[in-house]
This record gives structure tokens, sequence and C-alpha cells, in this order.
């Protein structure tokens, strides 16, 4: 079972099992969502509106023909569909490796629901133990030279995320800079993101805490964990 296809159970399953009745639908970004905007637009419904968390998200919405909408005129979301970078044993994640986090988490913050879908390279125990890259934390561009000073006074360290086709530094859709900061094993992320949040400078972090329903996650032979808030 190649990653694909694993990505592609556990969005299927995810829609299949949470869509129901819902009306406004949050979707999140990433390669999994692809999938799960796919199966979305395959139940034909058409009362369903859409809220993207990206401009990548609203170009796959466009193109499967789904109604969008925002948060300004659906301030209330039935249930947001998501992927993320790791995901521990208490459904806490580490989201932003495509730096769409804050879009995300407010999506995510003002739904009813949130399921997550993703496979099983994200699955770990504890936060940091596959994901290498470190928390992604966006960053007002004025102010990341003190944050990183912080964060290394954290036992951090901190990257500045760099363009790859472009000279200079990744700028979000918000216009900001990516920290990525590195903490290891991050055995309490609640700690860590109250102690990072309180850092006048930045936005938002890529710890999402407490805030996940369900994870679906693929396997590679082919069935899909589900695990749910407990």
């Amino acid at each position: 079972m190649s990653v694909e296809e694993a990505k592609k159970n556990a969005a299927y399953q995810a829609v299949d099992e949470n869509l129901m009745n819902n009306k406004i639908i949050g979707i999140g970004s990433g390669s999994t969502i692809v999938y799960a905007v796919k199966r979305i637009a395959d139940w034909g419904k058409q009362d369903i509106i859409c809220i993207p968390s990206s401009f990548q998200t609203t170009q796959i919405l466009i193109h499967h023909g789904l109604s969008i909408g925002s948060l300004n005129e659906f301030p209330v979301v039935d249930v947001t569909f998501d992927g993320a970078d790791e995901i521990d044993e208490d459904l806490n994640l580490i989201k932003g490796g495509g730096g769409c986090h804050v879009q995300e988490k407010i999506l995510a913050y003002n739904s009813k629901r949130v399921i997550i879908v993703a496979d099983f390279n994200k699955d770990s125990k504890v936060l940091g133990e596959k994901w290498k890259k470190g928390v992604p934390i966006e960053v007002i561009p004025s102010s990341y030279i003190p944050i990183m000073k912080k964060i290394e006074k954290m036992k951090g360290i901190p990257t500045l995320r760099m363009a790859v086709n472009k000279a200079g530094p990744i700028v979000t859709d918000n216009g900001n800079f990516i920290l990525d900061a590195d903490f290891s094993l991050i055995k309490n992320p609640l700690n860590l993101e109250l102690e990072l949040i309180r850092i006048p400078g930045i936005v938002e972090t890529g710890l999402f805490v407490d805030m996940v329903d369900g994870c679906y996650i693929g396997l590679e032979d082919g069935s899909v964990k589900k695990v749910l808030k407990k």
C-alpha cells in the first residue's frame, strides 16, 4: 500500500462517516485534503458550502465545482476536514508544513467538529518523534530576529523558512514569515504552546492542542486506523 493510497483510504472513510447532513464544511490544506475534497464532490450534495483555509484549497474547490464561503458569512462550521504533519497519542498535532496553519487553526477553532486525515507516516506517540522539521511558527516580519533569540533561550533551535523558487523567506497568505523551531520531543505541547504564544510578534503556532475530535490514519495494509477523542 503506497502512501498516496493510504491518504485516499483515510480521506474517503473520514468523509463518508462525518459529512452526513452537515452543510457548512471547513476544508484544510495539504495533499491528503485533495482526496477529501474529491470525496465530498462525489456525494453530489448541492447545499454544501465549503470554507477554504488557503489559496491552494480554494483552487481545489473551484476545480471540483463546490460552493465556497467564508467565516465572515458562516461563523460556525459544522465539521472541518484537515490534514496534519504529525499526530500524537492524545490527538494533539503539529501543522504548518505547508504554511497555512494560522487560517487552519482559525477554521478549527470555529468548528463544531474537527476531523483529521493522514497517512501512517504522521502517527506518533509524542510530537517530534517523526516530524523533525520543527514547530511552524508564523511571525510578524519585523520581529523574527528577537523571536528567534527568545526561542533559543527556551532551548529551541529556530530556522527562518526560506522560499525555494525565489530569493528570501517564504511569505504566508497573511504576509508574514515562518520560523521552524525544533524542540526535540514535545512531551507537554500545551505548556509549549502557551509559552510561545505569549511572545509578542508570534501570530500563531503550528501546535494544535485539544482541538481535534477524531483522526483517520491510512495504514500500510490498506486499513484505516480511527482514533476518536476520549
